[in-house]
């Protein structure tokens, strides 16, 4: 009996979905090293790892891919496929959003004043806490499936939900600081350079709150 429900949960889309949000998170894991390039003008080494973001995203795009084609119609499971459905797209995006940042930021051959530097590395590392919050929730959701989305699993994934929520709050502030020291900046500065830098800068932090998606409806998922 114990087998035949283990074959069972092994051909389900749970596993599929975690490898899907590894990936996106492996995709966001390249941000950092980016934006260190990006800010020291090494343009060799900002273009190595924008394709690398490139390259993650499109496999990132290949396990969605085949996942939504494969994911059966009826799931002998407690999860609503449309749920599930759901859960892939706020994953997706968050690698479509770091391959939004990379390809922008790395398009324009960005440069950034020097006193806004270590707002935008502290921003993006932040940013990339919550995608990191956001797997390691994913990575519990076979363990949930297992305990019927209930007792203490659901207590610890829950936890780790409140955890990414403050994150999240704290690349609000991280966001706001660095558009302010731009904002101040605006008038030395060349206005369309400061239209985009104003949109990386958003598109960073747009990148937590993807992240933070994710766990809501991870989070929902439990409440059902």
């Amino acid at each position: 009996m114990a087998n035949s429900i283990l074959d069972l949960f092994a051909s389900s889309p749970i596993r599929p979905m975690q490898d899907h949000m590894a990936k996106v998170n492996e995709c966001a894991s390249q941000l950092p090293a980016f934006f260190e390039a990006l800010l020291q003008k090494d343009w060799q080494q900002a273009e190595i790892h924008r394709d690398a973001i490139r390259q993650l995203e499109n496999e990132a795009d290949t396990l969605k891919h085949d996942l939504r084609t494969h994911l059966p119609k009826g799931l002998f499971l407690p999860v609503a496929r449309t749920d599930l459905l759901a859960l892939l797209s706020k994953q997706d995006k968050v690698a479509n959003i770091a391959r939004d940042i990379s390809g922008l930021a790395f398009a324009r051959k960005m440069t950034f004043p020097e006193n806004a530097k270590q707002p935008i590395l502290a921003l993006v590392a932040r940013s990339l806490d919550a995608s990191k919050q956001a797997f390691k929730a994913i990575s519990e959701l076979d363990e949930l499936l297992a305990t019927g989305f209930g007792g203490r699993e659901a207590s610890l994934v829950s936890e780790m939900i409140e955890q990414l929520d403050k994150i999240e709050n704290d690349t609000d502030e991280l966001q706001r600081t660095a558009l302010n020291i731009i904002f101040e900046q605006e008038d030395d500065l060349p206005p369309v350079s400061v239209i985009f830098m104003y949109q990386v800068i958003q598109k960073i932090g747009d990148l937590a709150d993807c992240a933070q998606q994710v766990g809501s409806r991870l989070e929902m998922m439990i409440a059902r």
